[in-house]
């Protein structure tokens, strides 16, 4: 028989601190730093971000996220025998958040503890990370080497971004979001597409590493925004396109598109590319600013809790981020 995999539950989360353009602007303004709600509004159409406190890591906001996507799938943690985590905000450089999200959920209760041993692994592809992690938790199960998996992108941006830059810090946020992807004997992923150029590494990066006890180089985030908006549009289209050939779909099968969450402007001119009518597009950048590898199951959980994406349809997801990487999924529901 051959193994399929499907999405059997989402979730999400965002930490309680919600910050508007305003709000924004104003502790900007105690930096000398100008800018306003219509500025960020015209340029990226962001209208609020959330962050994370002090002390909260990109696994706590994992943690929450995963436990709503495993009730909404009608399981708990001990069905669980794979754990993938995208991120590029990690709680260490060593273990991966995903070790330490399996800690936290085998914590949850006394039969939590059967998720220990399964594997876990993080995976990182900055904003194309979940899109990454999916396909790679798709070909696991295909594969026979796992049954249930537990695939989440989190993160807490806001720990690393240029407070006195406002060209990067008023685009980025903080959250987590998960899905539960199981074995099938009907086709759920349908196809996938993942490339990677790092001829273009330093137009989206955070240069700076940890050795000797110090951090040496930048460990905030630089970004050339002009360059990554050219790449951007185009490698989507062609990612989608390529996902679809390969899945023996077109553009009018598509009922759902959830880009990367980045930029209003790009998403746009992706779906126009693709000839799909914008009400198609799933848009949730206003509300949570761009969360890199969260931003996708962000949108996708929020989608399908709206009651806006239904069993049944086709949802292209697709991602863009530092690397440069890019790749699409497209799925039934």
């Amino acid at each position: 028989m051959t193994i399929f995999s499907r999405i059997a539950g989402t979730g999400s989360f965002l930490p309680p601190r919600r910050l508007t353009n305003a709000d924004l602007a104003a502790e900007l303004a105690t930096r000398g730093i100008e800018t306003s709600d219509e500025w960020i509004v015209e340029r990226t159409g962001i209208r609020a971000r959330h962050f994370a406190d002090e002390g909260v890591s990109s696994s706590d906001l994992a943690l929450q996220a995963s436990l709503l996507a495993l009730e909404a799938a009608g399981i708990g943690p001990a069905d669980i025998d794979l754990i993938i985590v995208a991120t590029s905000t990690p709680d260490m450089v060593f273990p991966s958040t995903a070790c330490i999200l399996q800690n936290k959920l085998a914590q949850s209760s006394e039969s939590a503890k059967a998720i220990l041993g399964c594997p876990a692994f993080d995976v990182q592809a900055v904003c194309s990370g979940f899109v990454y992690a999916l396909t790679v938790a798709d070909a696991m199960i295909k594969s026979g080497t796992a049954r249930r998996a537990l695939v989440v992108g989190a993160e807490v941006f806001s720990r690393i971004l240029d407070f006195n830059d406002r060209t990067t810090c008023v685009l980025f946020g903080d959250g987590a979001g998960a899905v539960v992807l199981e074995a099938s004997d009907k086709p759920g992923i349908l196809a996938s597409d993942l490339h990677a150029d790092g001829r273009h590494v330093g137009i989206l990066c955070v240069p700076g590493h940890v050795s000797g006890g110090a951090v040496l180089g930048d460990p905030l985030l630089k970004m050339d925004g002009q360059a990554v908006f050219k790449l951007a549009v185009g490698v989507l289209e062609s990612a989608a396109r390529a996902t679809l050939a390969k899945a023996g779909k077109s553009d009018a099968d598509i009922d759902w598109l959830i880009p990367h969450q980045a930029n209003i402007r790009i998403m746009q001119g992706t779906a126009k590319r693709m000839k799909l009518p914008l009400d198609k597009l799933v848009v949730t950048v206003d509300e949570h600013g761009n969360t890199s590898a969260a931003s996708i199951p962000l949108a996708l959980d929020f989608a399908i809790r709206t009651g806006r994406a239904q069993p049944g349809h086709t949802v292209m997801l697709e991602g863009v981020g530092g690397g440069f990487t890019w790749g699409a999924v497209l799925l039934t529901l």
